[in-house]
């Protein structure tokens, strides 16, 4: 016969498990270009994936990387992504990659000829607008861009500010008349 234990056991504290990098999890742009929205009217939009060493991509994840200067370049038939700069990776050793190294686009070969027929009309480029992660891969946002004239910009920063001072003065009615 066996023998009946008076001894009972608790269950296991429930370890929660430790939250993702918002970066690294996609919840987080990697990296923003504001600027571009400034200086220049984002007309397409196209996602890219990005071709890049092991480092680059953990680099990445610690924020290292800035789209400022950054711009696209298509040829042969091939995308490119020229003057990104992706820091070095903190924990890197001697075969660290270069932070300013031309990186290939990885686009679809339509995607590739309707950007080719987009850029080459006078004043039209393409400009990265964010990075981020898709399913643990990196991706590039591109932006077919014409640049804007300082009139522009300045025309840009008058819309806003009245956008604001509109939305502003709706949610002092709306509080005012709520009670």
């Amino acid at each position: 016969m066996a023998r009946q234990s008076t001894h009972t056991t608790s269950p296991a504290p429930s370890q929660k498990p430790k939250p993702r990098d918002p970066v690294a999890s996609g919840e987080r742009d990697a990296a923003q270009n504001r600027a571009a929205s400034h200086n220049y009217f984002l007309l397409d939009k196209f996602e890219a994936g990005v071709a890049l060493r092991g480092t680059e991509v953990k680099s990445i994840r610690e924020g290292k990387a800035n789209l400022k200067d950054a711009y696209g370049l298509l040829k042969d038939g091939e995308a490119f992504l020229l003057n990104a700069h992706i820091g070095p990776y903190s924990h890197g050793n001697a075969l660290n990659h270069d932070s300013l190294r031309t990186r290939k686009l990885l686009l679809h070969q339509t995607e590739i000829e309707k950007l080719t027929g987009q850029t080459q009309l006078k004043g039209f480029t393409l400009i990265p607008t964010r990075l981020y992660f898709r399913n643990g891969r990196v991706k590039c946002e591109l932006a077919v861009a014409k640049g804007k004239q300082d009139w522009d910009k300045r025309e840009t920063e008058k819309r806003r500010e009245a956008d604001r001072e509109a939305r502003a003065a709706i949610a002092h009615s709306k509080g005012k008349y709520a009670r």
